[in-house]
């Protein structure tokens, strides 16, 4: 492992992401499980790891129970050492407030940069899919002398209006950044393509605690990091736009080369799992040398499949028993039990469930813990699937956390 400059890694973990109701009913969205063995917080998590980054902050709030103790319990750094992952929790340290906007977050957190006394402060999100190796951004920073640096994703420029876009010029100076806009800028090489904002950022330290209290100062700012923070740059000519392309991660095929996934949607969500499951999947997480930790299925003996029971083009966790039961293009998390004569297809089924004798499961997201009894069937009959379940506008079928169908 290389030597770093002295960084400080703020990880945002604090959204209620709406939009994965009802995964995020009882859960924060960087705890919602993913891909059979992991959490979404695995994957910001893992990138700042390989790549040495070793002191990190998870600044949390909603509902946030299963993804302190997953923290604790799958990232614990332990022995006599500056280093550390950290749960930090909504302390009210500026007034009696919860965080009201992610750059609000980071300033009712500002005791953590000033006890660090980092050089240069990392903030990403929590509930993306992909892998990154940071310090290459992080050298990237330093070698632009600028303030601000923001990973840019390239995405097809009629696409583009469903993120945060960044106009730049031939050498990377970010001169617009422009929220979900009509018409979006190209980037400087390529007029088919457009710079969306990964919410990936680093900061040169005293520049980022300057725009944060200059904002917090301000009535009519969202104290949101991309809507106002990285504006306040531009508007400096302090920001620059770091290609994600550029980034080279160990073991990464031409194939998931640049992979990432913004899960924000139960659509999205599907498709990044899907994404996992083909002959040669467009995201591999068997990628030995830039790893994917987790500890969500330590505990659990082999997946076992008896009485006939087969999984085709699916991807099986330790834990599950598949007993007399067909499972298709699915994903199963740990411990999910399925019973004789039930057929499982298109589907992910987060851990603990269970699929009674002869049920049918298509083209569903099974929530933990839930129970499909005997000869019940979820995603056959559109109509009466809506009077008992979401439905996401791409047509899959989503049973909440516990429920028995």
């Amino acid at each position: 492992m290389r030597s770093q400059p002295n960084v400080l890694a703020i990880v945002l973990a604090g959204g209620e992401g709406k939009r994965l109701f009802p995964l995020t009913e009882d859960r924060a969205k960087p705890a919602v499980p993913f891909g059979g063995s992991y959490r979404l917080i695995d994957f910001v998590l893992s990138n700042l790891v390989n790549a040495g980054f070793l002191k990190i902050a998870v600044l949390t709030q909603y509902k946030s129970h299963s993804l302190d103790r997953h923290i604790s319990q799958a990232w614990n750094l332990s022995g006599p050492t500056a280093q550390y992952i950290a749960s930090v929790p909504a302390q009210q340290r500026r007034g009696k407030r919860w965080y009201n906007g992610s750059a609000d977050a980071i300033v009712q957190s500002l005791n953590l940069i000033h006890d660090e006394k980092p050089d240069y402060v990392i903030v990403f999100g929590a509930d993306h899919v992909y892998r990154m190796d940071p310090s290459m951004m992080v050298d990237e920073h330093i070698a632009t002398g600028m303030d601000c640096s923001v990973a840019g994703i390239r995405v097809p420029w009629e696409e583009a209006s469903a993120f945060g876009c960044i106009q730049a010029d031939g050498m990377g100076s970010i001169t617009e950044f422009i929220e979900k806009p009509a018409n979006p800028p190209s980037t400087p090489d390529d007029p088919n393509m457009t710079y969306a904002s990964m919410g990936n950022y680093v900061f040169t330290t005293q520049a980022l605690i300057d725009a944060l209290l200059a904002d917090e100062k301000d009535d009519t700012s969202a104290h949101d990091m991309g809507g106002n923070i990285i504006p306040y740059f531009v508007e400096k000519g302090q920001a620059h736009v770091y290609d994600f392309m550029a980034n080279e991660v160990p073991g990464a095929t031409d194939r998931d080369r640049g992979y990432w996934r913004d899960v924000g949607t139960i659509d999205s969500y599907y498709d990044a799992h899907m994404d996992l499951i083909s002959v040669h999947p467009i995201f591999n997480l068997y990628n030995g040398k830039w790893p994917i930790h987790s500890t969500e299925t330590q505990n659990f003996p082999p997946a076992k499949f008896v009485q006939n029971g087969i999984a085709q083009g699916s991807m099986v966790a330790p834990g599950c028993i598949v007993s007399g039961g067909t499972v298709r293009n699915s994903i199963l998390s740990s411990d999910v039990h399925i019973a004789d004569g039930a057929t499982v297809e298109g589907s992910v089924l987060l851990p603990g469930v269970r699929v009674g004798k002869g049920a049918v499961v298509r083209k569903a997201i099974i929530d933990k813990n839930a129970v499909i009894t005997d000869g019940a069937i979820v995603g056959v009959d559109r109509e009466r699937d809506k009077q008992r379940f979401k439905i996401s506008d791409g047509g899959v079928v989503v049973v909440g956390k516990n429920a028995v169908v």
